[in-house]
């Protein structure tokens, strides 16, 4: 039975091409953190609109704002932020 040697640069060539196979999977299964990045959290909501959270939260329940929740987080659409900013608020 043949004996192959494995040498340490043959380990590193496998290393480096185990790590780009991983990265091009992880780009196409994961979408990309601008695509997940589409609203402001409460606090950044707040700061940017200055008001209170109350507010805030009139804004969404009158649907001025739209937001998305995930994973209990709410997240306010920044297109409708910067539509209240232009419109004066």
């Amino acid at each position: 039975m043949p004996v192959d040697i494995v040498t340490q640069e043959d380990l590193e060539r496998f290393r480096f091409r185990l790590i780009n196979d991983f990265k091009q999977l992880l780009q196409s299964v994961v979408p990309l953190h601008n695509e997940l990045d589409k609203g402001y959290k409460t606090a950044d909501a707040r700061r940017i609109l200055g008001c209170c959270a109350n507010k805030l939260t009139s804004l969404r329940i009158s649907r001025k704002l739209r937001t998305k929740k995930i994973g209990g987080t709410v997240y306010y659409n920044k297109d409708d932020i910067r539509r209240l900013l232009e419109d004066g608020f």
